[in-house]
This record gives structure tokens, C-alpha cells and sequence, in this order.
């Protein structure tokens, strides 16, 4: 049997081991050996998903189990199912995207952005890798491992003078939710006896004995971590921060991908580890979510740089992530996961459209901008599009994913489902009023010499454009590898369904 999932993860970092042996003097050969090696894993994905059974995409496929430290009970364990499969594939589509798009990004550093690559491929091996894991402890291995690249990556690479303090914060952040859910991991293995996803979620398995009490702080633990990298307000700090002083390339990898952690753990670990705790928690995250919905849409429309902007429209996008996860019902967990993966494409192309015109004009700043699309229609154009599917136009792929946590929400509760409506409205407002300033009117001065999109640039970003309208008019592909492995969650979760949505948790003193 081939294993396909230690090559997609092997691959990018053994490309990276040879960038930072190619000589300093060699920039655009390090260019096109990080292309090479993001599109020879992106291949190696494709091919695997080929081989994906979608008619058992609720189940681990491609499995390898491989002890590791024995006397801990830890292993090599990867596998993937149609969730698992979707995110990881699109991660491996924005890779050689973000190669594209931050091709002459370095060129004035010493090494030309030779290690800028390098880093980049290494998180690419740890995105692959923890949304493979099949193992518990390698699971928070490859959470944790994840920090390092995107610390230098901000810190090292980033832009302007907060791009050190920025770093500091996403990596105490991230750190501080890490450290919670290394006692919850340890916590998992004591109840548990064992670190192996399957294993514990088998029918009766070890974890379905422990105490509903225990069950709901180890819910916690995990639940924390992935509520700062989602991240939901109130833990969402970070994210204006390191997004605003990141390169764009940075930022959609940041935003695109690695926040998916924290909403992919919720869907796979919180929801299928615990499913008894789930009804305590159900009301404040849904609580939690439409403060974050309506929280993020707020502060995008008075937002003046557009990095900031994007990443609070995150904050708001990944508010309707969580709804639909917590509404507990097929239609919204199936549209969360898919909204995991749109977003990605969506947000991606926005990221990589804004800088651009950062590349062009050197600055983020909202008011420097107007006109564009009078000197440079194709790159206007293709920010109307990419912001019509950050609201989630119908037709464009985004709209799939909110129509349906909607449906799941409101048959879940209908109030939620409501009063979600307002994220919609205020989206409308925090990119049409960014197309309005930055697009249309007359041309600044300083604006008239702008050039329109290079062909590298259009190679970069039309992929992506091509996703969100593909998936936009049929994304029947998607929800065939996804429903299934929603419906495996959902099966562990009904029985709570009724109690919570009529009113929140009933097990108390009961139990």
C-alpha cells in the first residue's frame, strides 16, 4: 500500500531541507524549487483523493499506524476522512498560490526570500500532518509545531513596525491554548488508555465510561485551544494583529488555513470525544458566536487598513462556523465544513488581491486607493468578484456554505438563526464600502501610473476564482465527501439535539 499521507507530509519538508541548502546567491532557483515542491505535493494530494472512496467517506481511509514511543501508548497514526481530505487538499491548492503570488515579494532580503519559502513549506508539512492525525498526541504535536514557521513568518517577514510585537502576541496566544489542551490530552490518556483517535470513539470505548463531570472539563480543554486558533471573540485578538503584520502570502495560509484547526478540533475531537458534555456548552457557544458574527462585521466596516479588515470579516466568517458546528444538526455541520473550506478559497483570493495592490502602491491604508478600476480593470474586477464571495453573493461558493448552517441553525433554534441575519447585512456593508473607496472615483495622483494584472499574478489568483465559482454553481463534489462524515458526528450527538435546543443542558443534578 502506498502511503500517501507520510509522502503529501514528507514532500514539502524535505523540499524545505533543500531550499536551505541552496547557496544565498540562487534566489530564483529556491522560487522555483518551492513551486515544484508545493505543486508535486499538491499532485501527490490530488492523486490520493482519486483513490478516496466516497461512498465510505465517513470513515478513516489511507490509514497508517506505526508505534512511536510505545511506553506512552503514542503513535504515528494518520488517516483521513472526507472532511479531513477536503481541508487538506485545499491547503495544498493555496500553497503554490501563495509561491506565486510572493514571487518577487523578497527579492530586496539577502537570501531572496529563499527561507521565507522554506518556512512556508514546512507549515504546509504540519497543515497536511494535523489534519491527518489519527492519534491524539500527534494530533497536539503538529498543533503546537504549526506555531513555529508562522512566528518567524510574521515576526521575521512581516510588514511594518508592530510585526514583532504582532508574532509575540499569536505565539502567546496560541501557546497559552496549547498549554490547556496538553492537560486535556494527558487527561484523554488517563480515562482513555490510549492516544488512538479510533479507539476511543468506538462504541464503548474508554472515554464513554468516564463521569459526565470529567467529560465536560476535558470538553473544555480542547474546546479552549480551538476557540483562540478559530478564533472567537472574546480570544480573537491576535488575529487583527498578526494578519495586519503579515505578508499577504502569510495571511492566507494564517487565515485560510491554520485557523480551520481550531474549528476542524471542535468538529472532529470536541463533538466525537465528547458527546455527553456537548449539551452543557451548546447555548454559550452559540451565544458566543453571534456575538462573534455580529462583533467581527462591526469592526471590519471601520476598519481603515484592509489586511485588518479582511482578517476581522474572518472573525465574523468563522462565527458562522461555529453556529453551525454547535447547531448539532446535519445541514449545519455540513455547512460549517464546507464553509471551512470556501472561506479558505474566498478569503484566500481576497488576502492575495490586497496585496497586490500593497505590492503597487506600498501601503494597506484604504484612503490611499480610488479609481483603480479605471487604470486597472482586470484587477478591480477580480476584487469585485472575490468580495462578492466574502458575502456571500448566490452563485458564488460562500453562499452554499452560509445557506446551509443557516438551515441547520434554524432547525436547531430559530432565534439564532435570526438574529445570524445581521452578519449578512453587515457584510454587504464591509466590502461594498471597501470596493466603493478603493475601486471607484477619481484617480489619486500618486494612483495614475498602476499597472494591471500581471500574468503571474492572474495564474496566482485565478484558480481561485475558478473554485469559488465552480463550487458556487455545483458543489455536490464537496458535500458528497463531506455529508458523510458530518452524518458519523451528528449520529453520536441527536440524542441531545431536542434537550438543548429546547432549552440547554438537562443532565445536572440528575447525574
Amino acid at each position: 500500500m502506498i502511503p500517501w499521507l507520510t509522502i503529501a507530509i514528507a514532500l514539502p519538508a524535505v523540499g524545505a531541507v533543500v531550499l536551505w541548502a541552496t547557496p544565498r546567491g540562487s534566489a530564483e532557483a529556491a522560487k522555483r524549487i518551492a513551486l515544484g515542491f508545493s505543486l508535486g505535493t499538491l499532485l501527490v494530494i490530488a492523486a490520493m483523493a482519486l483513490r478516496f472512496d466516497v461512498s465510505a467517506a465517513g470513515r478513516f481511509q489511507f490509514e497508517e499506524v506505526y508505534p512511536w514511543i510505545p511506553y506512552f501508548g503514542v503513535h504515528y497514526a494518520v488517516g483521513v476522512d472526507g472532511v479531513a481530505l477536503a481541508l487538506i487538499l485545499m491547503s495544498a491548492v493555496l500553497v503554490p498560490l501563495v509561491v506565486l503570488a510572493a514571487w518577487n515579494e523578497h527579492d530586496d532580503r539577502e537570501d531572496g526570500g529563499r527561507a521565507y519559502l522554506a518556512l512556508v513549506l514546512v507549515l504546509e508539512a504540519m497543515m497536511v500532518g494535523v489534519f491527518a492525525a489519527t492519534d491524539v498526541f500527534l494530533f497536539y504535536v503538529f498543533f503546537e509545531a504549526m506555531l513555529i514557521p508562522v512566528y518567524f513568518m510574521i515576526g521575521r517577514y512581516g510588514r511594518g513596525d508592530e510585526r514583532s510585537r504582532a508574532a509575540v502576541k499569536f505565539l502567546l496566544y496560541s501557546l497559552a491554548g496549547g498549554l490547556v489542551m496538553l492537560v486535556a490530552v494527558i487527561g484523554v490518556y488517563v480515562y482513555g488508555g490510549t492516544f488512538l483517535w479510533t479507539d476511543l470513539v468506538a462504541d464503548g470505548g474508554p472515554l464513554r465510561a468516564v463521569s459526565p463531570e470529567v467529560a465536560r472539563w476535558l470538553f473544555l480543554g480542547f474546546f479552549i485551544a480551538f476557540a483562540i486558533k478559530a478564533p472567537m471573540w472574546p480570544v480573537h485578538t491576535w488575529l487583527p494583529s498578526a494578519a495586519g503584520a503579515s505578508r499577504p502570502g502569510t495571511a492566507v495560509l494564517l487565515v485560510g488555513v491554520l485557523d480551520k484547526v481550531g474549528t476542524y478540533g471542535m468538529l472532529r475531537y470536541c463533538m466525537e470525544l465528547f458527546p455527553g458534555a456537548i449539551s452543557w456548552f451548546v447555548w454559550p457557544v452559540v451565544g458566543l458566536s453571534l456575538v462573534s458574527i455580529v462583533y467581527g462585521a462591526i469592526l471590519a466596516i471601520g476598519q481603515t487598513d484592509m489586511m485588518r479588515l479582511v482578517a476581522y470579516t474572518s472573525v465574523s466568517h468563522f462565527g458562522f462556523i461555529t453556529l453551525g458546528i454547535f447547531a448539532l444538526t446535519q445541514e449545519g455541520q455540513a455547512g460549517a465544513a464546507l464553509y471551512m473550506v470556501n472561506h479558505g478559497f474566498a478569503t484566500g483570493a481576497l488576502f492575495l488581491i490586497v496585496g497586490f495592490l500593497i505590492a503597487r502602491r506600498g501601503s494597506a491604508l484604504i484612503a490611499d486607493y480610488g479609481g483603480v478600476q479605471k487604470i486597472a480593470p482586470k484587477l478591480a474586477g477580480t476584487f469585485l468578484v472575490v468580495g462578492l464571495a466574502g458575502l456571500a453573493l448566490p452563485g458564488l461558493a460562500p453562499f452554499v456554505s452560509e445557506f446551509l448552517v443557516f438551515v441547520g441553525v434554524y432547525e436547531f433554534n430559530a432565534v439564532p438563526a435570526v438574529l445570524a441575519t445581521a452578519g449578512v447585512v453587515l457584510a454587504a456593508l464591509y466590502i461594498l464600502w471597501m470596493y466603493q473607496r478603493t475601486m471607484t472615483g477619481p484617480v489619486p495622483e500618486k494612483l495614475s501610473g498602476l499597472r494591471d494584472l500581471s500574468g503571474r499574478e492572474a495564474w496566482a489568483v485565478s484558480p481561485l476564482v475558478a473554485l469559488i465559482i465552480a463550487f458556487g454553481v455545483y458543489p455536490q463534489p464537496l458535500l458528497d465527501v463531506i455529508n458523510p462524515a458530518v452524518e458519523r458526528t451528528v449520529d453520536e450527538d441527536t440524542s441531545e439535539v431536542g434537550a438543548v435546543a429546547d432549552g440547554g443542558a438537562q443532565e445536572g443534578d440528575e447525574e
